[in-house]
């Protein structure tokens, strides 16, 4: 079969093989061996005069509209031809798309605002918007009440997820060794925040966070540490609980002064420990890894579990000392959950992440421990000057002045405070005052981060007893 410049009876080499006519000199130069032509040299090399001679010239054209090789009468039928399929495809993609006049894109906001519009109508919606301004504004409208319909949802799994798994294992398998009612709390909380520091990045742990606590008289003290140096403090405080149950003091080999409570213990584990807190030097042979702190204080708070699981009733009525004051271990482990769920919010604001706050039965227990330290604190402040002085001596155990304390919302109830003396009998027969506030908003106050004179509260009567249990439920925090 003959090439399109090729001519008849003879076969062109390699090196002359695709090129374009006219290449005479270029197809002499690669017999040459200046182009590295392949094969013997043809007897007659295929130009357009010695083509035509051999009536194999002009070459045919090839198949479909090339003008390059079309006649010029040809070349113009040809793009007339073109221009006419392009203008007819152009009409009929015009006819296809819908027109959109005002009324119609104006019936289409509602359905643009919940993103049930078709691609062709959005579209046309959107460029309608940017010339009229009054279905700009209905849109604007439109879109922020869909906003209130539809409230972002949080990603992660439901709060409570874990304990009614756990709670329904329970009742088909009781556990053998049972946790006590009061470890729950501690047990959720710190398997919480677990969770949440379990996928956080280096550059998430060294950032910093403000820890808020009351300053017994009148403002909210704050200080900057890091999210590890929030687990650092976890650490040191929980191990005055674990000290008191007979296990190992993560700080037993820092030197503390006699009688040291959450504050100095913090202050000195933030000195030795690595990137727990301002920038001090870490101690050799330490790891320098932020998350380091992470898996000392999970260890500790499994032992913690495991220890009054196993150990029962008897380690409930045990003091664990805080320094300044004691409490019983039941009421410190419901203290170092409460502590554990504020500075796990404290993280979450910082890296901005969502975090909610305890389960209803869980919250009630800490709101109760809480509402049962109030006259103790009340007598402390009344001790210092702090409070107003008692307006009616009683016998220990006679009915006193009492303050309703209602705390609404999940978690919440009703607990009367003596205001007198913490000896004395409160009930609603002796009512002089009555609060009420959200469950979450008196966690708070007593954590410190409300000031007792910004809380939201419904108030009745004796101004001086409610500014007196405010006040003793802010004194409640520290560091």
């Amino acid at each position: 079969m003959n090439g399109p410049y090729e001519p008849s009876g003879h076969s062109p080499d390699e090196g002359q093989r695709g090129r374009a006519p006219g290449d005479e000199g270029a197809g002499s130069a690669g017999n040459d061996g200046a182009s590295g032509g392949i094969g013997p040299r043809p007897s007659r090399i295929p130009t357009p005069r010695r083509a035509a001679e051999d009536g194999n010239w002009p070459p045919p054209p090839a198949p479909g509209p090339n003008l390059e090789h079309t006649p010029p009468e040809g070349r113009t039928q040809t793009a007339r031809t073109q221009a006419g399929q392009a203008l007819t495809a152009q009409a009929q993609t015009a006819q296809a798309q819908p027109v959109f006049d005002h009324s119609v894109l104006k019936s289409l906001l509602g359905a643009w605002a919940l993103a049930a519009c078709t691609a062709e109508e959005a579209a046309a919606l959107e460029a309608h918007l940017g010339e009229c301004a009054a279905c700009a504004d209905e849109a604007l409208r439109l879109r922020d009440a869909v906003g209130l319909l539809r409230p972002e949802e949080n990603l992660d799994l439901d709060p409570q997820l874990r304990s009614r798994v756990l709670a329904g294992c329970l009742v088909r398998r009781p556990a053998r060794v049972p946790m006590p009612e009061w470890a729950a709390p501690y047990d959720a909380e710190t398997a919480r925040l677990d969770a949440l520091l379990h996928d956080m990045a280096e550059a998430e742990w060294r950032a910093p966070v403000r820890l808020h606590w009351f300053d017994g008289k009148q403002g909210v003290t704050e200080r900057e540490t890091t999210v590890a140096g929030v687990i650092g403090h976890l650490l040191a405080v929980d191990g005055m609980v674990a000290a008191s149950l007979g296990l190992p003091d993560p700080l037993s080999t820092i030197p503390l002064p006699r009688g040291a409570g959450p504050e100095a213990r913090t202050e000195a584990q933030w000195r030795t420990g690595s990137h727990t807190g301002p920038p001090y030097p870490s101690p050799v042979g330490t790891d320098d890894t932020p998350q380091a702190i992470r898996v000392p204080w999970r260890e500790q708070g499994h032992s913690l579990i495991r220890t009054v699981s196993f150990a029962g009733r008897c380690t409930a009525e045990l003091e664990a000392s805080y320094g300044t004051f004691t409490l019983p271990v039941k009421d410190a482990f419901l203290e170092r959950a409460f502590e554990c769920w504020v500075h796990a919010g404290d993280i979450a604001a910082a890296v901005d992440y969502p975090y909610d706050p305890p389960q209803g039965p869980q919250l009630n227990l800490i709101v109760d421990l809480a509402a049962r330290l109030l006259p103790g604190t009340i007598a402390s402040r009344r001790r210092s000057g702090l409070a107003t002085p008692a307006k009616r001596l009683s016998v220990p155990g006679a009915p006193g002045r009492t303050l309703h304390l209602e705390v609404e919302g999940s978690g919440g109830g009703d607990w009367y405070i003596p205001l007198d003396s913490p000896a004395a009998s409160a009930s609603p027969e002796e009512e002089v005052a009555h609060v009420a506030l959200d469950g979450v908003e008196f966690c708070q106050l007593a954590a410190g981060h409300v000031a007792p004179q910004e809380v939201a509260a419904g108030q009745w009567g004796d101004r001086e007893a409610i500014r007196d249990v405010l006040f003793a439920a802010a004194s409640l925090s520290h560091l």
